[in-house]
Formats: C-alpha cells, sequence, structure tokens
C-alpha cells in the first residue's frame, strides 16, 4: 500500500466532499449531493492506483495527476457561485500545499506526516470559525437537516437567529469536528516519527477511519440529533400559529 494513497484515500478527499456539501444549493436532491463524494474519492483513488500500478508511474507522478480532477473541481465550484467560500477554500489550500511537499519530500516520514499536517489547517480552521461565531459546518450539515423542505428551512432559520441552545448545537457541531480533526492530525504525526513507517502505513488510515467514526458519533450525539428535535418542535409550532 502507498504511503501517499492513505492520505488521499480518505482524509482530503472526505474534506473536500464537506466542502462542496456547503456550496450546494438546499433544493438539490439527496442524489447529486453525493456526486461530489464519489468525484472526490473514486477519481483519485482510482487513478492513483491505475497510473502507479497500471502504468508503472511514479508515486509523486501519479499523485501529481490524480489531484488535478478534485483541485479543478473545487477551483470551478468556487468560480462558479462568484464567492469565496471558507471551507472549499481550505481544501484548495490543502490540495495545493499536500501536493507541494509531495514534490519536494524524500523521507518517507516527512511524507507520512505532510498528509496530517497539511491536513490539520482545515481542523484549526474549524476551530477559528467557532471562536469567530460562525461556525465553519454548519452549511456542511444544514442541507440534510433541512432535505429542500422550505418550511424546514424557514424554521432552521428562526432557530438560528432566535434560539441559543440552536446556535449552541450548530457551534458544537463545529466544535467537534475540528477538534476531532486536529486531534488525528497530532496523533499521525507523532506515530510518523516514533513508530516504523511500514506500521504507519496501514495505521495512519485506521487512525483516519477511527477519528472520521469518532467525528460523526459524537457530532450525532451532541449536535444533530438536538437540532433534529428542536426543527420538530419548531415546525409543530408554526403549524399551531397558522391554524
Amino acid at each position: 500500500m502507498s504511503i501517499t494513497a492513505t492520505g488521499i484515500s480518505t482524509g482530503e478527499t472526505t474534506r473536500a466532499a464537506l466542502a462542496e456539501t456547503a456550496t450546494t444549493p438546499e433544493t438539490a436532491g439527496a442524489r447529486p449531493s453525493f456526486l461530489p463524494l464519489i468525484v472526490d474519492v473514486a477519481v483519485p483513488v482510482g487513478s492513483y492506483y491505475l497510473l502507479k500500478n497500471g502504468f508503472g508511474m511514479s508515486t509523486m507522478a501519479a499523485l501529481g495527476w490524480s489531484s488535478v480532477v478534485p483541485a479543478v473541481r473545487t477551483v470551478w465550484s468556487v468560480a462558479k457561485e462568484r464567492k469565496v467560500n471558507a471551507l472549499a477554500g481550505l481544501i484548495l489550500l490543502v490540495n495545493l500545499v499536500g501536493l507541494a511537499l509531495s514534490l519536494v519530500a524524500g523521507d518517507p516520514r516527512l511524507m507520512l506526516a505532510k498528509d496530517s499536517g497539511v491536513s490539520s489547517v482545515v481542523g484549526i480552521g474549524v476551530l477559528v470559525s467557532v471562536r469567530l461565531g460562525r461556525p465553519m459546518m454548519t452549511q456542511a450539515m444544514k442541507p440534510f437537516l433541512v432535505k429542500g423542505d422550505a418550511a424546514k428551512s424557514a424554521a432552521w432559520d428562526r432557530l438560528a437567529s432566535g434560539s441559543e441552545p440552536f446556535r449552541k448545537a450548530e457551534r458544537t457541531f463545529s466544535l467537534v469536528w475540528g477538534t476531532v480533526l486536529l486531534g488525528e492530525c497530532v496523533a499521525r504525526v507523532v506515530g510518523a516519527y516514533t513508530l516504523p513507517i511500514d506500521t504507519m502505513v496501514w495505521l495512519g488510515t485506521v487512525v483516519m477511519i477511527a477519528s472520521m467514526v469518532l467525528a460523526f458519533l459524537l457530532s450525532g450525539r451532541f449536535a444533530v440529533v438536538p437540532m433534529e428535535k428542536m426543527l420538530e418542535r419548531e415546525l409543530a409550532a408554526g403549524a399551531g400559529t397558522h391554524r
């Protein structure tokens, strides 16, 4: 298994999918919302292995070419929306810096640490957004809770503007993800320089997957579920006032 493939197959591509979800209109259906995940995961991973194992390219060359599609897609998304999305911008920075470091990194331990170190920018960015009172992950979560329903969207807006518990849950969602991502990155960097390289090649992926599962579970328990219940109550209250 390639050292570089560890970073491509899970961390950066998953975060890129979240960035694209944040730019997807709420009226879009569930099926289109998963297209970025397919593009960011299937294309880079598949092309990496095809170019490296099928066509005999070097690790660096395969990484470079397999990063073209998600990088172009991110740039196109920003250009199409004609506005800078904070999370999408962070993902683009991660891709560009990660590729640059991969091209100059000759040390395998540095290559292992590189993906974690650069990806930590995302976690730090999310935590900073919470501190600034504008939780970055809210836009990535809202479409999945609202599901294109106008009544739910209106209920969300009312709660976001007038409910402190709702806003706290918003902040909690981003806080959980930012903390877990940053913690995962620190753990992988430490492991890259303290454990055998062969061990970290597979262990890095295990840590990544475990971190994602932990973030989903914690953010669901302490943010998504409470927000769903508040939305349901707000919808019920709104329906009652129109009778």
